[in-house]
């Protein structure tokens, strides 16, 4: 029997990834002026020069577009390489947290979602499942190689252990508006180091 050849498929059945770059752009430009409450679909296919229908085949909804958008930026920054020792994973960890609350354009949407997730449960559990989770799993690797390591009690407490990775960074930048300087991460890595060992 002859062997089909498939056709590769056109129009709709591709998304062009050139398109979808450029949507991305659109949705976090949007988010960046408008915010969370204001962003339409409408907006975003007009600035990123698309029916509102190339939005559609890509996400269902706003929140879709918005979580899956923001998500695929987010979780690849928490990743972070074997340095070798728990206190040089956690200042990589405390590097890669400022890149993304610190980031100009994405810590202020971070900040926005937050806020509105408060009062929206469907975006509260997008931005946890979505984005909090898989960042979260990246964090258990480097207290997972730490215990490996024996370098931390196999018994940590690791859901209280990665809230305190993220949490000085973004404080102090978001809530005390301060910098956030190489020295202080140094301090704030040394602080884990002795409350974790």
């Amino acid at each position: 029997m002859p062997e089909i050849k498939r056709r590769t498929p056109t129009g709709a059945a591709v998304l062009r990834q050139d398109l979808t770059d450029s949507i991305v752009e659109a949705v976090l430009d949007e988010l960046a002026e408008k915010g969370y409450q204001s962003l339409s679909m409408d907006a975003v296919a007009r600035r990123a020069g698309v029916g509102k229908s190339a939005l559609y085949r890509r996400w269902p909804s706003k929140l879709e577009m918005t979580v899956s958008t923001f998500a695929a930026l987010g979780v690849p920054l928490a990743a972070v390489p074997d340095t070798g020792s728990f206190r040089g994973d956690l200042r990589a960890t405390l590097d890669a947290v400022l890149e993304w609350v610190g980031h100009p354009r994405i810590g202020p949407i971070f900040t926005d979602l937050l806020g509105i997730a408060r009062t929206n449960e469907a975006l509260a559990r997008a931005l946890t499942d979505d984005i909090a989770a898989p960042r979260r799993a990246l964090g258990m690797e480097v207290l997972d190689r730490a215990v490996a390591r024996g370098e931390v009690p196999a018994d940590i407490d690791r859901e209280l252990a990665l809230d305190v990775f993220a949490a000085p960074v973004f404080w102090r930048l978001h809530a005390r508006r301060e910098p956030v300087t190489s020295e202080y991460l140094d301090q704030v890595a040394d602080l884990m180091v002795k409350a974790f060992t």
